[in-house]
């Protein structure tokens, strides 16, 4: 990316910095009409389709010591799902990534969570034909924070099985990143009943699909397995397919029944907010001996290694 490393030097249309001093920005950066805001500042219409329906597509990438990890990825994603939901923005790729290095450089954060998101808008004649409506595009960066605290992350999350079941994708395209929670916070809020920490749901057949926010995988005496069908194609998902390359070993894509999920070996979940992190019981049921496994560690290890490897991330460059 030619313009993803230049911080606040980068020359966009109609874009105003109104301070450079990070000291300003102590909880995150926003980006809106033309103009960096401390996030307390960023606001969005109530009538913008956004708001009122959902309406809106969204990516976040991660930055830790001070680089992007997987940038184009995140970009790619992001204006895969614009073009599926027949959205354009008066941004072109670079102009993005260079925003999200400003948003990132003004907060001063070495590490962040970044988020770009385009909105349907609002028509002026508050019209219900969504080409009448004027896309927008938000960006921000606020510290970086994680699904797993790093107590959860040492001995591994308790998650409860939902019977609650995901969105199926000839309703929603799951490769469209998007706001459709409702289904995932009901699995979640009957996971919190059952003492658990976080949900995975169901598909429409009656599988595993994946979490709020995040992926799921199965370790089986050394072999990777993770749902196939109606999830998000996650960043860190495609992250640890890169990864087991690397380390020899195998994953496949494939239906993951309940049974599977609780005699396997290890379980992990993946996100951009956490990376890669163990799961130790699923509903009352404690996974193997109840023990972070070596295969998840190692794919943890080199998952935060690959963070200062160029080939894998961006650095930021900061006023």
């Amino acid at each position: 990316m030619t313009n993803a490393t230049s911080g606040l030097e980068t020359s966009l249309p109609a874009v105003t910095t109104r301070h450079n001093d990070h000291r300003r920005y102590p909880h995150g950066v926003a980006f809106m009409d033309g103009q960096y805001l401390p996030m307390s500042e960023a606001k969005i219409s109530v009538l913008d389709w956004g708001f009122l329906h959902s309406d809106a597509t969204y990516d976040t990438v991660h930055v830790w010591n001070g680089r992007f990890f997987r940038l184009d990825l995140h970009l790619d994603r992001f204006f895969g799902g614009m073009e599926r939901l027949r959205m354009k923005l008066p941004y072109d790729r670079d102009q993005i990534a260079a925003i999200l290095a400003n948003c990132v450089a003004l907060s001063g954060h070495r590490a962040s969570y970044v988020e770009m998101i385009c909105t349907r808008g609002s028509s002026p004649t508050f019209s219900r034909d969504p080409r009448q409506s004027e896309n927008r595009f938000i960006a921000f960066a606020v510290p970086y924070g994680s699904v797993a605290n790093e107590e959860q992350l040492q001995r591994g999350l308790h998650v409860a099985i939902s019977d609650t079941v995901r969105i199926p994708p000839k309703s929603v395209d799951p490769k469209i990143k998007n706001y459709h929670w409702l289904d995932l916070v009901k699995g979640l809020l009957e996971a919190y009943d059952m003492g658990a920490e976080t949900t995975l749901v169901l598909d429409t057949n009656g599988f595993i699909a994946e979490g709020p926010g995040f992926n799921v995988f199965v370790v089986k005496r050394g072999d990777l397995l993770t749902p196939a069908f109606g999830v998000l194609p996650g960043i860190t998902r495609r992250t640890v397919f890169d990864l087991s390359a690397e380390l020899g070993l195998k994953v496949t894509a494939a239906d993951v029944d309940r049974h599977a999920l609780k005699a396997a070996d290890e379980v992990f979940i993946t996100s951009t907010a956490g990376g890669i992190m163990p799961v130790t019981r699923i509903d009352d049921a404690v996974i193997a001996d109840g023990n972070v496994g070596p295969v998840t560690r190692r794919l943890m290890d080199l998952y935060w290694a690959k963070h200062d490897d160029p080939a894998w991330s961006t650095a930021v460059t900061y006023a």
